[in-house]
């Protein structure tokens, strides 16, 4: 009866779906989904017509300078991306997250990691106020129960700084230095880490909370994202 009154629908269209929180065929086939070939390390997807195979590396990743362990995104993030992401981030439409969690989880698919922690990254107490809620925690929440591991939301804290947006690479790299503090070491040392955030941007998180995390004994820290900014390299 409560399927009959309120059927399943697309979240972002509103169009009838099978499963609640799903998207749409239009809907899903809109987004730049990234698939294969990508770089094995970091998730850079490459054009289609140049297929390296399933062990190449991008040029930044050759030389060492991928900013976690592994990383995984979903989906590109342009104008399409972007139209789910800031009304999810900002505006409350946290129904978005079923479907961004979902994809996440795909994107995952063709690595084999067992964490023993799923961390979102943290948000200041400030803004964590301000917003009413942590758009990573709700991303992450379903990939730890598909993990069958907890959530870490209390190793480690984030001090608050202004808006990262419109800097240019160097400048949040500055904006985030020191900004995470690992308030419980014993919950860190010798685990590896699944970090889950909503978008990858020039990385400047990511390699913070590596640095912070491997400092206090981390084994192996990996990141997923709905979405990445996709720059020439």
């Amino acid at each position: 009866m409560i399927e009959f009154l309120f059927p399943a629908s697309c979240p972002l269209c509103g169009n009838l779906v099978s499963t609640d929180g799903e998207l749409c065929a239009d809907c899903w086939t809109s987004f730049n989904w990234i698939g294969n070939p990508k770089c094995k390390k970091c998730g850079y997807p490459f054009p289609a017509n140049l297929d390296f195979g399933i062990h190449h590396l991008c040029p930044q990743c050759a030389a060492g300078k991928c900013v976690l362990d592994l990383i995984r995104s979903a989906c590109v993030y342009d104008d399409v991306s972007k139209a789910a992401m800031l009304p999810f981030k900002h505006a409350g439409r946290i129904k978005y997250s079923a479907f961004m969690s979902r994809a996440m989880m795909w994107a995952l698919r063709d690595i084999d990691i067992k964490p023993d922690i799923i961390m979102p990254v943290p948000l200041a107490y400030r803004r964590l106020f301000h917003r009413g809620y942590n758009q990573a925690t709700l991303l992450a929440r379903p990939i730890a129960k598909a993990f069958g591991v907890k959530l870490d939301l209390d190793s480690v804290h984030r001090i608050y700084r202004p808006d990262m947006g419109h800097k240019n690479m160097a400048q949040r790299a500055e904006n985030v230095r020191g900004v995470f503090h690992v308030t419980r070491p014993d919950k860190i040392k010798g685990k590896t880490i699944l970090l889950v955030d909503d978008v990858m941007t020039t990385g400047a998180t990511f390699a913070e909370l590596y640095k912070v995390l491997k400092a206090a004994g981390a084994a192996d820290i990996y990141g997923v994202t709905f979405c990445r900014i996709v720059r020439a390299i």
